[in-house]
């Protein structure tokens, strides 16, 4: 019973931070938009890279 608990709360746990992920995703995907229509090499370039580090926290949660 214990473990069929502790599983429970993981997957809870893991949805939780899937939505988070996923809210923040599309925000980073804003501020690219935007970035891209201003030009900033700089800002597109820290966003791609903070777009590949929720993508890589994504696979590992297995949400893709």
């Amino acid at each position: 019973m214990k473990q069929l608990m502790n599983t429970s709360l993981k997957k809870f746990g893991d949805r939780q931070k899937t939505a988070v992920l996923r809210l923040e995703m599309d925000y980073e995907l804003a501020v690219l938009f935007e970035a891209i229509e201003e030009k900033d090499d700089k800002k597109i370039k820290d966003c791609k890279q903070k777009l590949e580090k929720i993508r890589q926290e994504l696979l590992r949660l297995k949400a893709f």
